[in-house]
């Protein structure tokens, strides 16, 4: 019991911490704390790891900038904005001025920024196209690689094995595998037709699961690619196109022609059904991206309350809640995966589903 007790314990103070350390990083001396500024702008993503700043000194590690301009490709690190994001450090390279602002890179007409009345936007500035290895997209290779090194050697398991039985990596991996096929593939898609969408299904369940994981560990300075919704919505239009190139007869008669039903009736529900067919995938997008976001929006909202307060009396408070919520987080991890997952499996097995007699 007591093991148990200092493991929250030391969990708690990790989590105050890291995220108090998020607030200081925003806190100037003179500028009073906005828990509104610093929460949007941690939960977005960045060209930088900044984890915390060591006597007055920022550690970081910094990220590749690549751009196109009509110069042409120009590439650099972040670290030459010296973590600057107002827009006051200018890079010159490949003939051209570059500031970051809000973590937008902008290339500039002239050798310093301007900014509107509100100080919103650049008004001297484009943005050029950006291939930039952000900290979401760091992650999202990371975590392929990530899930390279746990099933290759899985499958490498299976195929010494002599009697099927998995040993080592292939013995964690196999449950949930088997969990995935009996639970989501063959239910919803059918015991015929489930084998060629299981790779997909496998694919987004372990792939949206691990980078749900990695948005909760706060020294990663809130790199939750679950939590953008760029991410979101390429996975949503992946079904989308799955589902639609796998509908059959049945499927599309029941979408611009309802059999069953009066002609007037036909009419009045295809346009419904047409809207449906567009509504899923957006349905998809929001929810992840909205339940993901919602949790890391209150662990900061919890913990922003100590400088609202301008009281460490409230931390063990704000502490104590951040702990529950991140709880309930590492169990929303799993079920937003599966969600997408057996929604995604739900939408082949309607595209699919062969006409009743």
């Amino acid at each position: 019991m007591h093991k148990k007790v200092l493991k929250a314990l030391l969990l708690g103070i990790f989590l105050a911490t890291s995220f108090v350390s998020y607030a200081s990083n925003d806190k100037d001396d003179d500028k009073e704390f906005n828990a509104k500024e610093m929460i949007l702008h941690h939960v977005k993503d960045a060209h930088e790891f900044h984890f915390w700043d060591w006597k007055g000194k920022p550690v970081s590690i910094p990220l590749p900038i690549i751009l196109w301009t009509d110069n042409g490709l120009t590439t650099f690190m972040s670290s030459e904005f010296h973590h600057d994001d107002a827009g006051k450090v200018v890079v010159g390279k490949n003939g051209e001025n570059f500031v970051k602002f809000h973590e937008k890179i902008y290339q500039l007409n002239g050798d310093s920024a301007t900014f509107d009345t509100e100080l919103h936007t650049i008004t001297n500035g484009t943005k050029p196209l950006n291939f930039s290895i952000t900290r979401n997209v760091f992650m999202m290779w990371f975590s392929v690689l990530i899930l390279l090194l746990i099933f290759i050697p899985a499958a490498r398991s299976y195929k010494k094995s002599k009697d099927g039985v998995p040993t080592g990596i292939a013995g964690f991996v196999e449950p949930l595998v088997v969990f995935v096929r009996d639970e989501i593939g063959k239910p919803m898609i059918g015991e015929h037709k489930y084998k060629k969408y299981m790779p997909y299904l496998l694919t987004i369940f372990f792939f949206i699961w691990i980078n749900n994981i990695f948005g909760l560990i706060p020294i990663l300075n809130g790199a939750n690619l679950s939590g953008n919704i760029a991410f979101t919505f390429t996975l949503a239009i992946f079904t989308f196109i799955i589902t639609t190139f796998s509908g059959n007869k049945n499927y599309w008669k029941h979408i611009f022609w309802m059999p069953g039903v009066p002609v007037p009736m036909k009419i009045f529900l295809m346009p419904i059904e047409i809207i449906g067919m567009f509504v899923k995938p957006v349905s998809l997008m929001i929810r992840l991206f909205a339940n993901i976001t919602a949790g890391h929006v209150i662990i900061l909202a919890l913990m922003s309350l100590i400088f609202v307060f301008k009281s460490i009396y409230i931390a063990p408070v704000s502490i104590a809640f951040s702990l529950f919520i991140t709880v309930i987080e590492i169990i929303v991890t799993a079920i937003q995966a599966y969600i997408f997952t057996i929604l995604s499996a739900l939408y082949f097995g309607m595209a699919t589903e062969e006409e009743h007699h």
